[in-house]
């Protein structure tokens, strides 16, 4: 039986989110509210602004969203659930994390050529990560995979899609200089997160 009217669907909306725990796509929503995408937006841009002033807040994330607790609050969620703080990631993993979320899909072999040795073990751990993920497989001998970054890269560097990236045009002269481009994309990731953490 389809929902009907504005403020049951935003509560529907809210309750699939609620109970998922992970990002939802925006087309699920809709075929769930007998709905178009456009109004699930709509709705989400609106529940979304009902947390402003909350201890969670809704994450857009391409073309999925998910509730999520906000930044500020990380210590006592973490002290809470007993949730271990993550590491950083190294040099290498930005580097190859990177590559990927410029270039995606990307096989392990263009990574490995743009940066001139193996990224095995790079490509591994960001996979476990949750931050790549295959996206398919090249029609070439031996189906080599094709990588592309996760929602979690998004939620994590605190972007909504990828056209929020710094332009890549940034790094033709970072990349000639100390730091490389590693270092460049980790500022602006840190600095755009920080700046949605802080609003």
């Amino acid at each position: 039986m389809p929902i009907e009217g504005w403020d049951e669907q935003l509560r529907a909306a809210e309750a699939i989110l609620f109970a998922s725990g992970y990002p939802v796509k925006f087309g699920v929503i809709a075929d769930v509210l007998s709905i178009d995408e456009e109004k699930v937006r709509e709705l989400i841009s609106e529940l979304s602004k009902s947390y402003d002033d909350r201890g969670i807040e809704l994450a857009v994330l391409g073309d999925e969203c998910q509730l999520c607790s906000k930044a500020k609050y990380e210590e006592p969620v973490r002290a809470a659930l007993g949730i271990r703080r993550g590491t950083k990631l190294s040099p290498a993993l930005m580097e190859v994390l990177s590559i990927v979320a410029y270039r995606q899909p990307v096989t392990r072999a263009y990574i490995e050529q743009v940066r001139g040795v193996d990224c095995s073990y790079s490509i591994t751990s960001l996979l476990d990560k949750g931050m790549i993920e295959n996206k398919g497989h090249l029609e070439l001998p031996g189906r080599p995979a094709l990588y592309g970054t996760t929602s979690d890269f998004l939620r994590v560097f605190g972007i909504s899609s990828l056209q929020e990236l710094p332009p890549i045009e940034l790094f033709d002269s970072v990349s000639k200089e100390d730091g490389g481009i590693s270092s460049k994309i980790s500022v602006e990731a840190e600095s755009a997160a920080d700046s949605k953490n802080d609003s």
